[in-house]
């Protein structure tokens, strides 16, 4: 009888490991071929057509209270996450909430008709987490949707995320204790202070967070929703991998309002997006100075195509921090609608700070209106308001090479191409093909230290 009974224990305990493994497992994921000029992994992305769905109602959200509704949203998401898997629905309707923090095998789904509405109290954004400012990591408000170190994660839907502004315009006049805290920062990072020690939420820092960041993470898809004001830079991919945004409409015009910002990151694909931005439509960064050159992870591999711009200083802008490298990008098929506020269709920019390196970038296929500057930008003198701030402790110059442009149309550009490089590094290896506009008001090219320009 002892032996029976320790059969049916161990033979319990085995069913239950069975159940536990099938229950902590992971959603499957399917694969994304993307052609590029450039050797492109397959991208993975999470496919949560068969999991289970969790309504925030069902979790004790209440339109119009935001405790209620911000609390419904997390415990959907554990619930989700606890049984392997699921996607958290957000129904049709105003829904007022706090941040909302992801988990791996999550999926925030926001049904058409549905408004998730992002409180504007620092508060609602406490204890602060691992993010980044500007390239430099620290301990921050928590970005309004934050993923940390997930795999396979998701925001789709036909809603609408919307952020309230009030709070974050009042902090986005940079008054002298942000720019001091600024100043902290940027020693902090060349001290190699820890991180965790790197504490920018008090009274005056005044670091606004990022609407979403994905922060080492990996199997990320974004596809379908609006997105509606953002306090900082609006869709932050760090350190992560294997991510799709696809099918996206941005609406951003407050300060510093990228639309994507992929830095670090990569084997990303941005495809059949609208931007109508503040600021950049898509920016490639690679952190700024040690902490780019600690962590030695380019951003590579991205493709962006079929997008449209109807706002925003520059289509693609690589830099300006870019300590960690920037290779193999690809833009392709997109338009720049008339009458858009734009600078430059293609900015790389870098200073003598950054070091890291710019290559192999490949643009083709773009038609714009009217571009205050140029079609290619290239400036390796750009400090902003760092220039006064800090002074250079370290110098490392920035290698510009191998970028290709090709079918490009404007109406109106001051010049087709500036390029100002430096005389102890040359910009090398740039190709134009079949671009024009139809009224250039300056000079077609503007160069200074470039070796190897070709032109048909």
């Amino acid at each position: 009888m002892k032996n029976t009974g320790r059969f049916w224990l161990m033979l319990m305990l085995l069913l239950q490991l069975l159940v536990t493994q099938q229950v902590i497992g992971e959603v499957p994921t399917t694969g994304i071929k993307v052609k590029a000029p450039f050797q492109m992994p397959v991208i993975r992305v999470p496919d949560f057509s068969k999991c289970k769905t969790y309504t925030i109602t069902d979790f004790g959200a209440v339109q119009g209270d935001k405790s209620k509704i911000t609390l419904a949203i997390a415990r959907a998401i554990e619930v989700a996450n606890n049984s392997g898997g699921g996607t958290v629905v957000v129904p049709e309707g105003e829904w007022i909430t706090g941040k909302i923090h992801l988990k791996s095998n999550v999926n925030l789904n926001l049904m058409k008709g549905a408004i998730l509405l992002f409180s504007d109290n620092p508060a609602d954004y406490l204890p602060a987490v691992h993010s980044t400012w500007e390239g430099l990591e620290c301990y921050n408000y928590s970005p309004l949707i934050y993923a940390y170190e997930c795999k396979n994660v998701a925001i789709t839907g036909e809603g609408q995320v919307q952020s309230l502004m009030d709070n974050w315009k009042k902090w986005a006049g940079r008054p002298r204790a942000h720019m001091n805290s600024l100043k902290n920062l940027y020693y902090w990072a060349f001290d190699n202070k820890p991180v965790n020690e790197r504490i920018m939420v008090n009274d005056s820092s005044n670091l606004r967070p990022q609407f979403i960041q994905m922060n080492r993470c990996e199997n990320v898809l974004i596809d379908g929703v609006n997105i509606i004001n953002s306090p900082f830079w609006t869709i932050h991919l760090y350190l992560s991998r294997d991510i799709v945004i696809r099918n996206v409409s941005v609406y951003a015009h407050g300060h510093n309002n990228d639309g994507v910002d992929p830095e670090m990151s990569q084997n990303v694909l941005i495809e059949n997006c609208t931007f109508d931005q503040g600021d950049d439509a898509i920016a490639v960064k690679s952190g700024r100075s040690p902490e780019g050159w600690r962590t030695r992870t380019p951003s590579k591999n991205i493709v962006i195509r079929n997008c449209t711009v109807k706002n925003g200083h520059q289509l693609l802008a690589i830099g300006s921090e870019l300590s960690g490298g920037i290779e193999n990008i690809s833009l392709r098929n997109c338009t720049v609608s008339k009458g858009a506020k734009m600078f430059h269709l293609v900015f790389i920019k870098t200073n003598e700070r950054m070091g890291g390196y710019v290559k192999n970038i490949f643009v083709k296929n773009i038609k714009a209106g009217s571009v205050q500057n140029g079609v290619l930008g290239i400036e390796t003198d750009v400090l902003y308001q760092w220039r006064d701030l800090v002074p250079t402790i370290e110098k490392r110059l920035t290698p510009i090479k191998n970028i290709s442009l090709k079918n490009m149309k404007a109406d109106k550009v001051e010049f087709i191409s500036r390029i100002l490089g430096q005389k102890e590094l040359p910009v090398e290896n740039v190709k134009l093909k079949n671009i024009a506009a139809d009224t250039i008001s300056s000079k077609k090219h503007i160069h200074e230290n470039v070796l190897r320009f070709r032109e048909k």
